[in-house]
């Protein structure tokens, strides 16, 4: 009887995925904190609005150069690894062997078993500089312009993140009335965008949706108490 080919699916998006938590993470957290605050001390949804999408202008750019310097340290990084273990293939060959050895005798291979495929190595010196890069020091090559599409992944995540704060204080003139729906509707921002990044990053939904929802909670009320003490 013939048999369907197995097919294995993994998902590859996990930088992409990565970024998007950083921003939206951080662009519905502080906004929010930012809107319940001011909430607590002025008396104007148009206040709200405009000091919330300034925050949001500097915060993106703030956390997109972040994630840029970050990308383009990590390409940095690789270059330097990547030069030493090329250099040492060509000078100190018989201990980067060993190495090699010693990798796969972390998997439970014996030298012997090992021989045949350092020999093999040892005759392609671009695939036993790349081997070593990836089991030896655990380094993947970055994607080229992966610091660009960092930067503008992020920034992007957070303005978006940023905005569900806002977007009441935009609709609503009333001031208790826009800070009311702000909190419900972030609230439950919170809450989904926390149980899909469980989903995505293989977590417990439900803890994620949780934890996400009471950080955002706990970082909006602390900024509301505190304005309204003050003011």
């Amino acid at each position: 009887m013939p048999q369907s080919p197995h097919i294995e699916r993994h998902f590859t998006g996990g930088e992409t995925v990565r970024d998007v938590v950083i921003g939206m993470s951080d662009g519905l957290t502080v906004p929010f904190a930012l809107a319940a605050g001011l909430s607590g001390a002025v008396g104007s949804a148009h206040v709200v609005v405009v000091a919330g999408l300034a925050e949001i202008a500097a915060g993106s750019i703030a956390m997109g150069l972040g994630g840029y310097l970050a990308a383009k340290s990590d390409a940095e990084h690789y270059e330097q690894e990547l030069a030493r273990e090329t250099e040492e293939v060509k000078t100190i060959p018989e201990a980067e062997a060993s190495e090699v050895s010693d990798v796969f005798a972390s998997y439970g291979l014996t030298a012997e078993e090992s021989r045949p495929i350092v020999a093999a190595l040892r005759q392609r010196p671009e695939a036993w500089v790349h081997f070593m890069m990836r089991f030896e020091l655990g380094l993947e090559e970055p994607r080229a312009a992966r610091a660009l599409v960092s930067a503008l992944t992020i920034a992007g995540a957070y303005a978006v993140g940023g905005l569900v704060p806002l977007f009441p204080y935009m609709l609503l003139t009333q001031m208790h009335s826009a800070f009311q729906l702000s909190v419900t509707v972030t609230l439950l921002a919170l809450f989904v965008f926390g149980y899909v990044k469980g989903r995505y990053t293989g977590a417990a939904p439900l803890r994620g949706a949780m934890q996400t929802l009471v950080i955002g909670a706990l970082a909006a009320g602390a900024a509301y108490l505190i304005a309204k003490w003050i003011a």
